[in-house]
């Protein structure tokens, strides 16, 4: 969880757009950041596949009020509705976006070309029709917010025993890359995003980029970023970080919905 979802981002602008905060062309270029190209294919009313900017007027023309973010794991589909055929597209590609008031989805196909150093990157979004039900084990802001601070403390003895934060390149290496992405951006959602959204994401993508740091299994001498030396302890330390990883993208998923939670509160 060191980079930004696609379909967090496309949650995050699309968003400001639906909502007025966003031109549909300054909506499209957040989208598609550092990418060559983004591209909708089976949208309702689109022969082909078609650019962001049409796609996102296209899903509102649709009634689309909002979009929703998804990011489900085996035995734990995060966001999602079903039906099994979005599902299980969605659980492949480990994310996914719901366009609340359309009954559709979008599940994100990336393909990559060019030499290693001038990787060509494109999206293809896969537009689907999705259940219209509430999506599954998404926490309010509030509540994503007061796990997460419980699963920090619950997992400090754990992340202490790893000396995570000072062993060997690899595990720097990591922590810097994730410093230099924070400061690259303090907006890390959209405009018209609460400020409490914000704080959650930052705080959840910093446990998530501390779980990938001690999952890492070392450096190119063999030396592990923690202190598990056996098979067991390797176990172990995978199971005592799994409820943590668990509660980020919780706390992920709620901070990038928190949009359109407020709005639905308000009933706009």
């Amino acid at each position: 969880m060191l980079d930004e979802h696609r379909s967090g981002r496309l949650t995050a602008w699309g968003n400001a757009l639906l909502a007025g905060f966003a031109a549909p062309d300054d909506a499209a270029h957040h989208i598609t950041g550092r990418d060559a190209v983004h591209r909708v294919t089976g949208l309702p009313g689109e022969a082909g596949p078609v650019g962001l900017t049409l796609a996102l007027g296209r899903l509102r023309a649709l009634g689309a009020t909002g979009l929703r973010l998804a990011l489900p794991v085996p035995g734990h589909l995060l966001g999602l509705s079903g039906p099994p055929e979005f599902n299980a597209r969605a659980l492949e590609a480990g994310e996914a976006v719901v366009a609340t008031g359309a009954a559709l989805g979008l599940v994100p196909e990336v393909s990559e070309a060019g030499p290693e150093g001038d990787v060509h990157v494109e999206v293809l979004w896969h537009c689907l029709p999705v259940r219209d039900a509430p999506p599954a084990d998404v926490p309010s802001l509030s509540e994503a917010e007061r796990e997460l601070a419980e699963a920090l403390r619950d997992a400090t003895e754990v992340l202490t025993r790893l000396d995570v934060a000072g062993s060997g390149p690899v595990a720097q290496a990591a922590l810097e890359a994730y410093r230099a992405r924070a400061e690259r951006g303090r907006e890390v959602l959209a405009p018209g995003y609460p400020p409490r959204a914000a704080r959650v994401l930052e705080l959840a993508q910093r446990v998530g980029a501390l779980i990938a740091i001690a999952r890492e299994p070392g450096d190119a001498e063999g030396r592990e970023h923690g202190g598990a030396v056996s098979a067991s302890e390797i176990a172990a330390r995978a199971a005592a970080l799994l409820p943590v990883e668990r509660t980020a993208r919780r706390a992920q998923v709620a901070a990038y919905n928190a949009m359109v939670e407020e709005r639905e509160r308000k009933g706009h």
